[in-house]
């Protein structure tokens, strides 16, 4: 009976967690167009904050409970999912056209950031507070650079219009936190409780179910934006949550509290620099994802699945 209570608090955990985030992205974007800030400012801080924000509270949650394996393996998992599974599944519903300027910017930072890591881990085997801090000073002068980019745009004149009012819209944005707040809470305490019970590691707790639960935004976003016929948004979304991912959330778990890596993890991160890497190749040979490689992250995603539970 108490594993089923605990599997019921896991998927209203991750219900929390995904409802949360899309009325807390609603909630201050919102806020942000009823105070005439640009389209493409929003987009760049707001929203793409906003789908990793279940990532960030669950390992922050983790982080203050000393579950730092969740907290890593959470992040590592959710980028493999992002990468693997996210691009690999919407390739092969379709071609994903990849922004020019995405490639020459935003894909290598993600890469030297993947890279970082992977030595930090290989290396040092701990993410230290200094570490935590250098990762968050990084973030933000990477969202700083992107708004002043965008605010120098003429094309970042474009405003949106507000669905509805300041009220409503701080209302959304405080139920959208709670929810986080509170699914991130249910996340983390039912999954450490089924890891024990099952006999099963944090670390794959965190790089599997934690990982794919925490990032059902992207993964809804990023077929919804394919529905609508605006592919570009899948793989700037993807791109951005892995940085935030990386910089923002392992920045401030670790500030928090210094994490261990264990060597499972560091060949973790060493697995994720790879596809990370083959990902970019796919997308400069042709500036597009086809569906052949689409095939292939998408398979490598379920050879690693495979892997995480058998090393276990």
């Amino acid at each position: 009976m108490e594993i089923l209570i605990q599997v019921a608090l896991l998927i209203i955990g991750f219900i929390f967690l995904v409802k949360g985030a899309d009325m807390f992205v609603d909630g201050a974007s919102n806020i942000a167009y009823n105070f005439k800030i640009p389209t493409l400012i929003v987009g760049l801080t707001i929203v793409a904050f906003g789908t990793s924000a279940p990532e960030a509270a669950v390992s922050i949650a983790a982080s203050l409970g000393g579950s730092n394996a969740i907290s890593l393996g959470n992040v590592i998992g959710s980028n493999l999912f992002n990468i693997l599974g996210i691009i690999g599944i919407c390739a092969l519903l379709g071609s994903l056209p990849v922004d020019k300027e995405l490639l020459k910017r935003d894909f290598p930072v993600v890469l030297i950031a993947t890279l970082v890591l992977v030595v930090i881990a290989n290396l040092y085997g701990q993410l230290s507070r200094v570490i935590g801090i250098l990762f968050l000073i990084a973030i933000i002068v990477y969202v700083y650079l992107m708004v002043k980019k965008a605010k120098d745009n003429p094309e970042s004149s474009e405003v949106q219009e507000a669905k509805f009012g300041m009220g409503k819209s701080v209302i959304y944005l405080i139920i959208g936190l709670i929810g986080i707040i509170l699914g991130a809470e249910f996340v983390v305490n039912s999954a450490s409780f089924l890891a024990s019970m099952f006999g099963l590691s944090d670390t794959l707790i965190g790089l599997t179910i934690v990982a794919i639960g925490t990032s059902l935004p992207e993964l809804v976003t990023s077929l919804t934006a394919l529905k609508k016929g605006d592919t570009g948004i899948v793989i700037g979304n993807i791109i951005g949550s892995c940085l935030f991912n990386i910089l923002f959330i392992l920045g401030i778990s670790s500030a928090i509290s210094p994490m261990p890596i264990a060597s499972s993890l560091a060949t973790d991160s060493i697995f994720l620099l790879i596809v990370t890497a083959i990902a970019y190749v796919f997308a400069e040979t042709q500036d597009t994802f086809d569906r052949k490689e689409g095939l292939i992250l998408f398979i490598l995603f379920i050879a690693y699945m495979a892997f995480a539970i058998i090393r276990n």
